[in-house]
């Protein structure tokens, strides 16, 4: 591979790009269409439409949006942590069954290019060694926050748009509407998972990071 494509910016940062490209199409596509839905239905029950600004900040787009956030970051969060200690013979994605992996190994002070935590030791390493599984617990907390905001405020508008009484936030989180939006969330991001470690075992594809060398057995287990 010649110097001059690894140094270019796109080419080795190429997947964040286009990941981050695809969630910024897909946040205006879903407000775009989001706001469309829910200005239909406040016409429905003869409430005055939302202007853009105004929906950015309803309980509609909130619960919309942060009810898929929180379950995507507790799958990764669950991810992270359960790979440490769990195993699936045969699976690209788990640890061998047997040898030690090189993530398992002591971090190395002395490493050159060692992380800056790594080297100056004590309480910052021992935080960064678990600053990956922090951060997405913290996500999931933040994006389940803002889906119970959101989905408390939609459920309060829509009660008033009935003419019903609003309700508080104890009264609210017994009532099915939340407990849906959220485990119909998680049950799809369990599935995923247990989807790649499971059919990993078995199919490949060539030049992904994500699955074993074409030619492995399907009882190798790792990368």
């Amino acid at each position: 591979m010649s110097k001059n494509k690894t140094d270019r910016f796109f080419y080795r940062n190429s997947l964040s790009i286009v990941f981050i490209s695809l969630f910024v199409v897909a946040l205006i596509a879903q407000i775009v269409f989001g706001l469309k839905k829910h200005n239909q239905e406040l016409e429905e029950l003869g409430g005055p439409p939302l202007a853009l600004g105004e929906y950015l900040t309803s309980g509609h787009f909130f619960s919309a949006t942060f009810e898929n956030f929180q379950s995507e970051f507790l799958q990764m969060a669950l991810y992270v942590v359960l790979t440490i200690s769990l195993r699936q013979i045969g699976s690209a994605e788990s640890k061998d069954l047997i040898k030690p992996e090189e993530v398992d190994r002591e971090p190395d002070p002395g490493k050159k290019d060692a992380p800056g935590p790594v080297k100056r030791g004590g309480w910052r390493l021992r935080l960064y060694q678990h600053s990956l599984s922090i951060a997405f617990v913290m996500l999931f907390l933040l994006s389940w926050i803002g889906h119970l905001y959101g989905s408390f405020t939609d459920f309060n508008d829509q009660q008033m748009l009935h003419g019903q009484p609003q309700k508080d936030l104890a009264a609210f989180l017994m009532e099915p509407d939340f407990w849906f939006e959220t485990f119909q969330n998680w049950q799809s991001e369990f599935l995923s998972v247990a989807s790649i470690v499971v059919l990993s075992i078995f199919l490949r594809q060539k030049g992904s990071p994500e699955s074993k060398p074409v030619d492995a057995p399907h009882m190798e287990t790792g990368k």
